[in-house]
């Protein structure tokens, strides 16, 4: 990891969530029953839970980074989603979730509101998006209480 890379964004429940499936798998592993896929498992999560942000909302500037929902159009099609710039798999109740790895998220990432930015599927088909809005998870998550 180089030290411009970002750090991976995650809810405190998410955090919890990955600390019990942690504990779990870990005590699986003290009991023998761990195989290479549980080992793989348990790397990553301690992985991620060592280097992640935790809840620590971004500023509340427009501007797609990790931890801000997302609302973006599909600018072929007029089609709207809306999305957590996140980490895969750390469960966001029926939110999606896109990496900034991902070729959404990279493309997405640093855009303003207006702002149109393109990506390519892995077909190699290429889609054009715009950044409708972009609002810190913490924020959009009160706004749904």
């Amino acid at each position: 990891m180089t030290s411009t890379q970002q750090h991976p964004w995650i809810s405190p429940q998410a955090y919890e969530r990955l600390q019990r499936e942690l504990a779990t798998l870990r005590e699986l592993s003290a009991n023998g029953t761990a195989d290479c896929e549980r080992r793989v498992r348990i790397k990553q999560i301690h992985d991620l839970l060592a280097n992640a942000v935790v809840g620590e909302d971004p500023p509340d500037d427009g501007i797609a980074e990790p931890g801000m929902v997302l609302t973006i159009r599909y600018d072929d099609t007029g089609d709207v989603e809306t999305f957590l710039l996140g980490v895969r798999g750390a469960e966001y109740a029926d939110m999606e979730v896109y990496s900034s790895q991902s070729p959404l998220g990279a493309a997405i990432m640093g855009a303003r509101p207006g702002e149109q930015r393109t990506y390519r599927l892995p077909s190699g088909t290429a889609l054009s998006v715009t950044l409708v809005n972009a609002v810190p998870y913490g924020i959009h998550n009160a706004g749904e209480s």
